[in-house]
């Protein structure tokens, strides 16, 4: 086993992705070693985005890999097998589990899961990858700013145990890491497009003040999401560069 070869505790950091971060510029950790706590301080989500968790309700961890054989231009299949494995977790408790692009992880339209991964690149290598993952579990309040949250508990209506749930989601991480490692690429990538939110659906989008239609159409290995507009051609569009609309 890679993933959770080594999970270290503690009951509150300020954010599992930055202390991994720290520890990696002091030594370098063995692979797959997990950073998991009860509550975060000052929770990171996509583009500084804030991630609110209540106490002890939650899964918040963050995973340390060394993806060498993942060259800096294909750097999104972590995301795309963590996201995966995020998936296979949740469906043993849940129906209609999706990934939404870049990082977000929807039943039908709701958020109960996100992930940040960041790469130390060197050159032409990925030198570390820190995946950041927080799962919504038990939680059933959340604060009003936050637009469309839901948990395992809210859907099932039954608690569900913290510490199984991690054994549960790391063995399908792991199994996803060597799939990466060991396995098709091309198969990911096609399973991960087969997973997406809205994928070659007619939805509308928003991008740069201008509202369209569209439909998804593809996900590069670098990450740039391609929409087919209607009665247009495709158009690709990086993190951060189109909203979803309805």
């Amino acid at each position: 086993m890679i993933i959770g070869s080594e999970i270290l505790y503690y009951d509150s950091l300020n954010s599992t992705n930055t202390t991994a971060s720290l520890m990696l510029r002091e030594k370098e950790l063995p692979e797959g070693t997990v950073i998991r706590t009860d509550f975060q301080t000052a929770g990171k989500g996509q583009h500084g985005n804030r991630w609110e968790s209540e106490r002890g309700k939650n899964l918040l961890l963050s995973i340390i890999l060394y993806p060498s054989s993942v060259s800096p231009d294909e750097q999104f299949l972590i995301s795309m097998i963590i996201s995966l494995g995020i998936c296979d977790f949740l469906r043993r408790y849940l129906d209609g589990i999706t990934i939404k692009w870049p990082n977000d992880i929807y039943i039908k339209n709701h958020k109960i899961a996100g992930i940040l991964t960041e790469n130390s690149i060197i050159g032409q290598y990925i030198e570390s990858s820190v995946a950041g993952i927080g799962i919504n579990i038990n939680q059933e309040q959340f604060s009003n700013d936050i637009p469309n949250p839901v948990s395992v508990k809210i859907i099932t209506g039954k608690d569900q145990d913290i510490w199984l749930c991690l054994q549960q989601l790391l063995n399908f991480l792991d199994n996803r890491y060597k799939q990466l490692l060991y396995g098709d690429r091309d198969l990911i990538r096609n399973e991960y497009f087969l997973n997406l939110y809205r994928a070659g659906e007619w939805h509308t989008y928003k991008s740069e003040g201008v509202i369209f239609r569209g439909k998804i159409t593809g996900v590069s290995t670098s990450g740039i999401l391609t929409i087919e507009q209607e009665g247009k051609s495709r158009r690709e569009f990086s993190f951060k560069e189109v909203d979803y609309i309805h």
